[in-house]
């Protein structure tokens, strides 16, 4: 592909950056911008105005088709909005996994009721939304899910656990799945739904993490009722729509781009710090591994690019995206915990005033765990590039053929 704007392009980047000179203020040299998935208070009020400012210009979700508010730009013309806006003080989007993920859902497995009532407040970031997925006894294995959901009339009853539920004590809306018919096999037999995160029965616990965030949550329902208008997909075929969501996640998490510091920054921690009596940048040891940090992140970027390039083609999103988080989330715990190799007895510890770059390096590695959990382990990430892409044999699988009910287990359904 070629990496320079083509005519097209260009002027659309100067619509962009024309809007943003009006509407927004330009980073400060040496600043940084705020970044993260989840937030609270001050944070998601700022980050909720900006949304709403950006969606009375068209500027909001411009992938979107323009009858859901969108712009039906092309994921180029997304990248592009998303370098202009990088270089001003905004806040960060906390919305992502709705409008990412979740809204794309709507658009392809949603009646034309759902798609009225949510696209546009999702949009506007007016409501805020979660994804229920992950269970503690599912592990890594999202069909093997146990939260059960019975119909009683014109409603289902849903009982059981999710977590790593990132957002969920901000938000007004989840999607969630659910198991329909246990003596089903495992990947049929699962419903997907819309739920009202206020709904009696709902308990979200926030964990405290490493880093000392809050953004992952525990959520318990205990006889939560959702209507049957609420139901995405038909009944017992969730799967489908789980899948949606899946591709779309993998194909946002992870890559260089998410980073937060990133090559740049450790070229400038090693030029600053002292390593054996000299600049680190002039220690051979150092230079050979920053430059093995460079060239898997250039090789993620390009592979991105090519990602891309499909996408503007028309093609949707396909197992292959995995690879982006596959690679970025490991990397990213290393080029962070190199980092703080680097910084001596500061880089032990997390104190913003004491460590270089405020602390980024820490908070970057303390994150990185639970970036390597999120939208699948390494080792799904693993198994699906390696079945579904490079059509490698399976896995052998004791459950394959089995109702998800006749599937052993070490743990009570």
């Amino acid at each position: 592909m070629d990496f320079n704007d083509t005519p097209e392009e260009a002027a659309f980047r100067k619509e962009a950056i024309e809007w943003l000179e009006a509407n927004a203020e330009r980073l400060a040299p040496g600043k940084r911008r705020q970044s993260g998935i989840a937030g609270t208070g001050e944070l998601m009020k700022a980050a909720k105005a900006w949304q709403a400012k950006k969606a009375d210009s068209k500027w909001a979700c411009i992938t979107w088709p323009e009858e859901f508010g969108g712009r039906s730009a092309s994921s180029m013309q997304r990248v592009i909005f998303n370098e202009e806006e990088a270089k001003f003080d905004v806040p960060p989007n906390l919305f992502g996994i709705g409008q990412g993920m979740l809204g794309p859902t709507i658009m392809a497995h949603g009646t034309p009721e759902q798609k009225d009532r949510y696209l546009e407040p999702m949009l506007r970031a007016d409501e805020v939304w979660c994804q229920l997925f992950s269970e503690p006894s599912a592990g890594s294995d999202l069909a093997g899910l146990r939260t059960t959901a019975v119909q009683d009339g014109d409603e289902w009853v849903v009982n059981g656990q999710k977590i790593w539920t990132t957002g969920a004590q901000e938000s007004d809306w989840g999607m969630i799945v659910t198991r329909t018919d246990p003596t089903a096999k495992k990947h049929a037999g699962i419903t997907y739904f819309i739920v009202d995160m206020k709904s009696p029965g709902i308990e979200v616990r926030p964990i405290h993490q490493i880093n000392d965030s809050r953004e992952f949550n525990e959520v318990f329902f205990s006889d939560v009722r959702i209507p049957d208008k609420n139901r995405v997909g038909a009944v017992n075929d969730g799967w489908r729509g789980a899948i949606t969501t899946l591709m779309n996640e993998r194909a946002s998490i992870g890559s260089g781009g998410s980073m937060g510091v990133g090559i740049k920054d450790l070229l400038k921690l090693a030029r600053e710090t002292e390593w054996n009596g000299r600049p680190a940048i002039e220690d051979p040891s150092v230079r050979e591994k920053i430059a093995d940090f460079y060239w898997k992140l250039k090789g993620l970027e390009y592979t991105g690019y090519r990602a891309l390039t499909s996408l503007s083609k028309g093609a949707t999103p396909g197992p292959e995206n995995s690879i982006g988080k596959m690679v970025g989330a490991p990397l990213r715990q290393d080029l962070a915990a190199f980092a703080m190799e680097l910084q001596g007895a500061a880089g032990a510890t997390n104190d913003p005033g004491d460590t270089p770059f405020g602390g980024a390096f820490q908070q970057s590695w303390l994150g990185s765990p639970g970036l390597r959990l999120a939208g699948g382990t390494d080792e799904i990430l693993h198994n699906i590039l390696a079945e579904r892409v490079l059509g490698l044999p399976g896995e052998i699988r004791a459950d394959k053929g089995l109702a998800f009910q006749d599937i052993p287990t070490g743990s009570a359904r």
